[in-house]
């Protein structure tokens, strides 16, 4: 081993488990495990209902366990791994289980508001959490924190803009930062008529011109609304008051974070757009790990380009920064509502401007019933949240009818 790479190595071998393991997320952790098998061991790997998938990544990865929140495919998976040693379960039972488990990092990547209930319980003393769950802080983020504080637990965030900040934010001197600053590619449709958006279709919104996603975050980035649940995420993550988060459009996506001082310093992170950048600063937190990210060459991308994000073309992050602003659950019902009206979308139920409508209706129809409240428990914040569903969905269909 050369000292570059000894110095690069952590001190012990690092015991991983992965929720989410095989949507986008955690395929990328699986890929970098696979090219450090001796840095890290898999403790147990959680997936919702992709048997196959979470066979050939548990074998790939020498996995210890290997649990599917459906139960439903439970025979193939454990028909799959039979012989191999390696632990198979299924239901709800089973995942809290899983993360009750001996380990260092828990990669909570559980999409949805189906992940608030196994992370939160994956919060452990002493006990590494690298959350790309949005629901925890967006739905839940005063309870979520309020554990992490009490069982002194660490939180890393994966999301590419909250991973830029936490490299460049000073944490041990947070009253000299003035401004935490977000970046956003302004999606497909950045540069559109404005007249001309309510004819987008599911298949133009869910191409993203920089970054691969799944399809409901394509979406979110197609109206901005996703930016608008990361800044309500930041100030949860981050000292920072609402008044302190901004956002900047930059459609070269190489600048994913920056942080203001009040010396007039601004530190940004830059990288390509790849998520195991993020992933990968999270998993060997402190040091740094080898990627096969391919590096950003600022010369060959010759210039970048930043500008004000427009509140009438994406009346999305407007709605959720007012969210913020409201504060209590106003912003799990926006994200409810946002998650039922983006599934309503790709269906072809309504259109692309319907989404930010959807969402708008729901906060102002909870606000007149008095239930934008804080939470007092993750339940409560679960049965909001199907509530918010329910209704956002008969006012689609209405809209439909």
């Amino acid at each position: 081993m050369t000292a570059e790479q000894e110095q690069d190595y952590p001190a012990k071998t690092v015991r991983v488990t992965v929720l989410g393991a095989t949507g986008s997320i955690g395929q990328s952790v699986a890929d970098l495990i696979a090219r450090n098998p001796d840095r890290f061991e898999v403790v147990a790997l959680v997936a919702n209902s992709s048997a196959d998938a979470l066979a050939e990544m548990a074998l790939r990865l020498n996995a210890k366990s290997a649990v599917l929140c459906d139960p439903r495919n439970f025979e193939d998976l454990k028909n799959r791994l039979s012989g191999s040693g390696i632990d198979t379960a299924s239901g709800d039972q089973a995942v809290f289980e899983a993360v009750d488990r001996d380990t260092d990092l828990v990669i909570g990547a559980i999409v949805g508001a189906a992940g608030l209930l196994p992370t939160m319980a994956a919060i452990k003393p002493g006990r590494r959490i690298a959350l790309a769950n949005k629901e925890c802080l967006v739905c839940a983020g005063d309870l979520f924190m309020g554990k992490i504080a009490a069982e002194d637990a660490e939180i890393l965030p994966v999301d590419s803009e909250h991973n830029a900040i936490f490299q460049v934010f000073e944490a041990s001197h947070p009253d000299s930062i003035e401004k935490v600053i977000l970046t956003a590619s302004g999606g497909p449709f950045r540069t559109m008529a404005f007249e001309d958006m309510v004819r987008v279709t599911p298949q133009q919104a869910l191409k993203h011109p920089n970054w691969d996603m799944g399809a409901r975050i394509s979406i979110d980035s197609a109206t901005m609304m996703n930016k608008g649940l990361e800044v309500i995420e930041a100030h949860h993550l981050f000292p920072v008051s609402a008044d302190q988060l901004d956002v900047l459009v930059h459609p070269q996506s190489a600048v994913h974070g920056l942080v203001q001082y009040r010396d007039g310093s601004l530190l940004a992170q830059l990288g390509s757009p790849d998520m195991r950048t993020p992933i990968a600063h999270c998993m060997a937190y402190p040091r740094r790990m080898q990627t096969p990210v391919e590096r950003l060459d600022l010369a060959k991308l010759g210039s970048l380009t930043f500008e004000a994000p427009d509140m009438k073309r994406f009346p999305a992050l407007r709605i959720a920064l007012e969210a913020l602003r409201s504060g209590g659950t106003a912003p799990a019902v926006l994200n409810a509502a946002d998650e039922t009206a983006v599934a309503a979308f790709l269906k072809g139920a309504i259109g692309f401007m319907d989404i930010p409508a959807a969402v708008e209706e729901a906060l102002s129809a909870f606000s007149a019933k008095g239930k934008l409240a804080p939470a007092a428990t993750v339940e409560d914040v679960l049965a909001l949240d199907q509530e918010a569903r329910v209704w956002t969905g008969h006012w689609i269909s209405s809209r439909a009818a």
